[in-house]
């Protein structure tokens, strides 16, 4: 039914504890998913063994090393087995609910993305989870302690084969790319279902050590400003959504998209404020500040 496919970090520390929760999880979800491990950081190799997955190590990158999405979804497509695709991080779980859901939105409309508000939650002892008896217990702890994250953070993408098997150069783990995925399906006329209140998609907690300059290299540097050329200026959020996934069945949700100049100012100006807080805010520089100086800025033209 769906091929599942994702590029994990190193398996090592904090990191490779809640990657191994989350693919595990993926392997019980039923009906059995089809799972494709890109790269060949260290301990791929060794957990797709383990859960009887398909490795695929190499991945084509760019200056910096880091790997190209280009890449990634070109060869997911080419090696998938089924005409379902979903693109995940592999710091995510995905529970129970999700595989009936995505059978609701493939049986509807032929052409769609689903994607869906992670939440955030800092597991006390991440390998318990690994248990498939679990899922209740995270259920209620995250019910006690997740965050809702905001609506321009996507970590999950379902789409049918063909409309992303090309897609520009961006740098995976870097901004802008998965606002343009969604902003693309609406360019296409696809539906856009937020599957929010139907799927809890667990994201757990973690530093960015993994980067050099860790968040604000993440954010900031100039992967990043690549990425956002890459895009030129597609941008959506799950705000956007023309669908939305419900118990009751799947109900239109009416977003025009503008792509006049203030449209796409809006947008940017919302991802910049969430992604350089780490950055600003031990400089003073809160949004409300920036916002003031540039309204003085304006004032004389006005």
């Amino acid at each position: 039914m769906l091929t599942i496919f994702a590029l994990p970090k190193p398996f090592k520390g904090h990191i490779g504890a809640i990657q191994r929760n989350a693919i595990s999880q993926w392997t019980r979800l039923n009906p059995k998913p089809e799972i494709l491990l890109f790269g060949d950081e260290q301990g791929t190799a060794e957990i797709a063994q383990e859960y009887r997955v398909l490795h695929i190590p190499d991945v084509r990158r760019n200056q910096l090393c880091t790997p190209l999405l280009s890449d990634l979804f070109e060869r997911a497509h080419n090696l998938a087995s089924n005409n379902l695709l979903c693109y995940v991080n592999a710091d995510i779980i995905l529970l129970g609910d999700f595989m009936g859901a995505v059978r609701r939105v493939a049986s509807w409309r032929d052409r769609f993305l689903m994607i869906g508000h992670r939440t955030n939650v800092d597991l006390d002892q991440p390998p318990v989870y690994e248990s498939p008896e679990q899922e209740d217990r995270l259920r209620a702890l995250v019910s006690q302690r997740g965050r809702l994250a905001g609506s321009a953070w996507i970590d999950y993408f379902v789409f049918p084969r063909g409309p992303f098997s090309t897609i520009p150069a961006f740098a995976i783990g870097r901004p802008c790319w998965d606002n343009w995925m969604l902003w693309r399906t609406r360019k296409l006329r696809a539906a856009l279902v937020d599957a929010t209140d139907v799927v809890l998609a667990v994201h757990q907690d973690h530093d960015y050590s993994h980067h050099p300059q860790g968040l604000t290299g993440v954010q900031g540097g100039e992967e990043a400003l690549q990425n956002s050329r890459l895009a030129r200026g597609g941008f959506c959020t799950i705000d956007d959504a023309t669908h939305k996934l419900t118990v009751d069945g799947i109900r239109f949700h009416p977003r025009p998209l503008r792509s006049s100049v203030k449209r796409n100012a809006q947008n940017w100006w919302k991802r910049f404020v969430i992604d350089t807080g780490s950055i600003r805010h031990p400089l003073g520089l809160r949004h409300h500040n920036i916002s003031r100086i540039l309204d003085r800025i304006k004032a004389p033209l006005g």
